[in-house]
């Protein structure tokens, strides 16, 4: 294990939110926003206080999202928002120091060179860019050097990242752009189809984080839903159940599993009784999605373990690297 430099930092660039790690914790999670005022192009917000925008703002306030589905759909707008959080999360260090950035596996060269320029404008020594399935295979404490498989499903905001990891490397990787904003969407058209109400990204999250699940729960749950109602354009409130989600949810997590159901008919035999044996385990924000383990291990016969933190599994993978250079030099992507 080598030291690492306090100025230092670990990077996840999420679709929905921003992790960093620095002198040697979590230091930073926020949301993947920034708020511009296109009057004279001027950084209004970035973060938590972007989000809060939505759908508040006057005509010249824009909030945007700059990564979607993983992948980096704004140049300019990422590079304002990390080197925001990257100050906000370094505290008082300036020097250079070097980033650790973790990528979707299945990401092609063009979109690996983008992260790498981004983050090369900003004010640091060196950017290394590592898988985020290694990330987080790290992250939960995972033997990714051994010649052992493991598996690793990562359910974020804008991608499913489902690999198996052994001898330091990625022996499979699938990267579906399928995840937690299209379960989000799922909710808003199920509304507007059952209920003619018309919600936003926002209350769609809040529905899927209070009484989202993927299989039937003990205790049945509802919820009071405000909205605006489609035929009679008038703010209306409308009460969900549980039952009413899931089945709004039914196809994203389909989806799901028959991408793990894919990748266990393609890893090579060995690892399968490696992985089997073993289990998967299940981080991201999606994670959190009640019941998700169960339904996951039912439908596959594969024992899952739910990651002990799924939000920052990848970013505390990604700064354990920045102190242990002999992994980092056998996991970083060049």
């Amino acid at each position: 294990m080598g030291l690492f430099n306090a100025s230092d930092v670990a990077i996840d660039l999420g679709t929905a939110n921003t992790c960093i790690y620095a002198r040697g914790a979590v230091a930073l999670n926020e949301p993947s926003v920034i708020a511009f005022n296109t009057a004279n192009g001027v950084v209004e917000a970035v973060g938590a206080e972007a989000r809060d925008m939505f759908g508040r703002t006057p005509a010249n306030i824009n909030p945007v999202w700059p990564v979607r589905s993983g992948v980096i759909a704004d140049f300019a707008a990422v590079e304002k928002m990390l080197s925001h959080f990257v100050r906000k999360a370094r505290g008082r260090t300036y020097s250079r120091g070097r980033v650790v950035i973790g990528v979707p596996a299945a990401s092609t060269q063009v979109e690996r060179r983008a992260v790498k320029d981004s983050a090369n404008r900003m004010r640091v020594k060196d950017v290394l860019l590592v898988d985020e399935p290694m990330a987080a295979a790290i992250g939960a404490g995972l033997p990714v050097s051994e010649a052992t498989g493991s598996m690793i499903i990562d359910i974020g905001g804008g991608t499913t990242d489902i690999a198996v990891v052994s001898l330091a490397g990625v022996v499979y990787a699938q990267s579906l752009r399928l995840a937690g904003g299209e379960m989000d969407d799922a909710i808003m058209q199920y509304l507007k189809r059952q209920h003619n109400l018309l919600i936003g990204h926002p209350t769609a999250e809040r529905i899927k984080c209070e009484i989202g699940s993927a299989a039937p729960l003990e205790k049945p749950l509802k919820m009071d839903v405000k909205g605006r109602h489609l035929s009679e354009g008038v703010p209306r409130t409308v009460t969900i159940t549980d039952t009413e989600v899931r089945n709004a949810l039914a196809e994203p997590v389909r989806a799901i599993v028959k991408a793990v159901r894919e990748a266990l008919e393609r890893v090579p035999p060995e690892l399968c009784g490696d992985i089997y044996e073993r289990g998967v385990v299940l981080t991201g924000g999606v994670a959190f999605l009640r019941k998700l383990d169960e339904h996951l291990q039912k439908e596959t016969g594969l024992p899952v373990m739910k990651a002990e933190e799924p939000l920052s599994t990848v970013v505390l993978g990604a700064g354990r690297l920045l102190s242990d250079h002999a992994l980092l030099s056998k996991v970083a992507i060049h």
